[in-house]
């Protein structure tokens, strides 16, 4: 298979909380075949005038008791964004029955908007 590199938005993140949050992004399924992504960059927009929090929640593939925050309560100052990974790596996988998700939440509903860079079918 050959590495893409793919970008995914989410506009308008909601308020849910962990894995109640808005999907950003999931690894591809691909029958009874195990695969992988790695994520490059997460951003998070704060498009409000007032400051806000966000998460980012990875709803493991295993099930709740693996299911882990990625940033928690994070500060975004009005008109700002973060940088969510600034140089790291994750990588996501799926077994071809079960696969990780990416969710990303904010304090106020419809105030963020975010984007994940990702590598598939590494």
């Amino acid at each position: 298979m050959a590495n893409d590199f793919k970008r995914f938005v989410k506009k308008n993140i909601g308020t849910g909380e962990g894995a109640s949050g808005d999907t950003v992004y999931t690894v591809p399924s691909s029958s009874s075949t195990a695969m992988e992504s790695i994520v490059i960059g997460i951003t998070i927009a704060n498009k409000s005038t007032a400051g806000i929090t966000c998460d980012v929640f990875l709803d493991a593939k295993e099930g709740t008791g693996s299911d882990v925050y990625v940033v928690k309560d994070a500060s975004i100052p009005a008109g700002s964004s973060l940088e969510v990974m600034s140089g790291n790596k994750l990588v996501l996988q799926g077994d071809g029955t079960a696969n990780d998700i990416l969710k990303m939440t904010a304090s106020t509903g419809s105030a963020a908007d975010g984007i994940v860079s990702v590598l598939e079918d590494v």
